[in-house]
Formats: structure tokens, C-alpha cells, sequence
């Protein structure tokens, strides 16, 4: 992805694997600071994971994937640095993904790291293809809704959900994003709004709660989010808040799209019910940065993703083509 540092534009990715050591930008700086964030253990690998320094399904699972190889690269004990990578998040499928690919590697007496580089190197190909299919559903003039950051920093480059808009605006199409902020942690605002401006594309930042005023005004042409788990009957799991953007959209007849590669899909899970959400801390609702914007006395419930029915996903778009809901099982087997 393109980032401007200073007085200097450089191409670079999100994570990468350095010296033996994992490289992240710190996501949680963003925008008011630009760091990396130097992950030099397996421990330090499942902090930058679990406290967020990286996040977004694909990036999760290339940083895991990096983790092994460094694990490897440390005479480390595979199996535990598995498991305590592995005990990090619980709904990102990426992460697993990833996981049980570089064990099997590792096992199979594979270089880790090449195995390592290789993984990175072929997902952020197959997003690239999701910006090619992708980009042909976005019409001259669209006025797109994202949600979350599904964006370069949350695969390593070109993102999911923006890799059809960064295509349609490196082709000339001249398009609007409506940024939705994202609450609690404002990856919306902080994060796509950052990319959006690294790339030049036209966008507004909207409160979450904005959306269906727009929606209902005609001022959203199509919503494209990105997703954490996809099961076999087409339900998708998202950042909190997607369900509701889907209902919305689907009431003002919005096409809805999901984009995603196929390490996203769990084929192992009949459907969303059986997907496990994590609930994180109280204190990401109760704050905003350092500032308690709730009564001292009051709690909060801080569910970091929703389930979004297949009924309201117009498509999934994937490195393979766009499908209809009902039609991944198509895409079993698949490599």
C-alpha cells in the first residue's frame, strides 16, 4: 500500500518478516501516529495480535504465520507457540487458517520461513483479485459504505472490502466512500479514513447511527464490507455493527456485498449460530482513548463482532469470483 511518511511516499505493507523478527504497523497509533511495532518473540507475536496492534482476518493470519516461522527460526516448541498463538482471538478464521497451514509445513520438514513468506505473498495475491472482480460491480459516480477497516492494514495490502475501490479509483472511476466510524475502537475513522487518504479516493467519515439516514436519502449506491468467518450456508461474521448495515441496505433494495478469500470460509460450521464471538473488554466501550464518556458506575457489553444472514448478502466476492450465498459450498475444496 501507498503511505506517505513525512515528505515521502513509500510502498509498504502492513506486516512483514525482518531479522527474525515481525514487523507491524501498530494499528492502534493510527492516524495520530505512525510507528512499527516489533513483535520479537512468539509472546510478543500473540500481544500484537490480542491487544489489537494488528488486526482484520487476513493480517491476523499472516502475522500468526510469521509467528511460527520465528518460533522455528528460535528453536521454540511448535506446539506451544501453536497453541498460544491459537488461544489469541476466537473469531477471525484467518488465524487458524494460517495456523494449522505452517504446522503442517513445519511437520512436513518445509522451510518456515520461505513457508511463512510464501502465505503472506498469496494472500494479499488472491485480495488483489478480489479488487478485479470486485471492481467490476462499481458503476462510474458510486457512493460506496464500508464498514470497520477491511482496507490494507487488515490483510498486508490492498484490503478486502477497499481492494474494488482502490481498483475502481486507479482506473479512473471517480467514486465517494462513506466511512462508517466504527465504535467502539474506531477503525472506521481512524483507519480507512487514513488509508482513504494515503490513496487520494474522496470519503466521509459518518457516525455509525448515520448510515440509513444516507441509505434512505439515495446517497449510498452500494455497501462492501470485509468479514472474520463465512460459513457453509453463506452467513458471515463481521465487526459489530455489519448486521445492522445489512438489514438497512436490504430494506432500501442497497446491494450488500461481502468481500473475502477463501482462508475466511469455515466450511467446518453449518452456519452463523455456531460461530464464536468475542466479547472483549468493557473499558473499549466505557473510554474513548483515555476519557470515561459513561458514569463510573455504569458497565458495559462490548461484543466485538455480529452475524450477518446470508438472506441479506447480495454476493461474496472472492479471488475466485463473485458468488451468491447459496452458492459457496461451490467453493469447497478450493484452493
Amino acid at each position: 500500500m501507498k503511505i506517505n511518511v513525512g515528505n515521502e511516499a513509500k510502498e509498504m505493507r502492513a506486516v512483514w518478516f525482518e531479522d527474525g523478527v515481525v514487523k507491524l504497523i501498530d494499528q492502534r497509533k493510527l492516524p495520530v501516529k505512525f510507528e512499527i511495532f516489533e513483535a520479537k518473540s512468539t509472546e510478543d507475536v500473540a500481544y500484537a495480535i490480542k491487544e489489537m496492534v494488528v488486526r482484520g482476518a487476513p493480517a491476523i493470519g499472516i502475522t500468526a504465520a510469521y509467528g511460527m516461522a520465528q518460533a522455528t527460526l528460535q528453536k521454540r516448541n511448535v506446539e506451544e507457540a501453536f497453541q498460544m498463538l491459537k488461544n489469541t482471538r476466537p473469531t477471525a478464521h484467518d488465524l487458524f487458517f494460517a495456523l494449522k497451514l505452517m504446522k503442517e509445513k513445519i511437520e512436513n520438514g518445509e522451510d518456515a520461513i520461505s513457508a511463512a513468506e510464501n502465505y503472506a505473498n498469496d494472500i494479499i495475491g488472491r485480495c488483489e483479485k478480489i479488487g478485479e472482480y470486485g471492481e467490476k460491480l462499481i458503476l462510474e459516480g458510486y457512493r460506496i459504505l464500508t464498514h470497520c477497516n477491511a482496507g490494507a492494514l487488515a490483510v498486508g495490502d490492498w484490503g478486502t472490502a477497499t481492494a474494488p475501490i482502490r481498483k475502481a479509483h486507479r482506473n479512473g472511476k471517480k467514486i465517494f466512500v462513506w466511512v462508517d466510524e466504527t465504535r467502539p475502537r474506531l477503525q472506521g475513522a481512524r483507519l480507512t479514513a487514513w488509508e482513504m487518504v494515503q490513496e487520494g479516493i474522496e470519503h466521509a467519515v459518518i457516525a455509525d447511527n448515520a448510515a440509513g439516514y444516507f441509505m434512505r436519502k439515495g446517497e449510498v449506491d452500494m455497501v462492501i464490507v470485509g468479514a472474520d468467518r463465512i460459513t457453509k450456508n453463506g452467513d458471515v461474521a463481521n465487526k459489530i455493527g455489519t448486521y445492522e448495515k445489512a438489514v438497512v441496505a436490504h430494506e432500501n433494495g442497497i446491494p450488500f456485498y461481502v468481500a473475502a478469500p477463501i482462508s475466511t470460509f469455515d466450511f467446518s460450521l453449518e452456519n452463523g449460530d455456531e460461530i464464536p464471538i468475542e466479547e472483549r473488554r468493557e473499558e473499549e466501550v466505557l473510554y474513548c482513548r483515555e476519557c470515561r464518556i459513561a458514569p463510573q458506575e455504569s458497565r458495559a457489553r462490548n461484543p466485538a463482532f455480529d452475524v450477518t444472514p446470508a438472506k441479506y448478502i447480495t454476493g461474496i466476492i472472492t479471488e475466485k469470483g463473485v458468488f451468491k450465498p447459496e452458492e459457496v459450498h461451490r467453493l469447497m475444496g478450493v484452493d
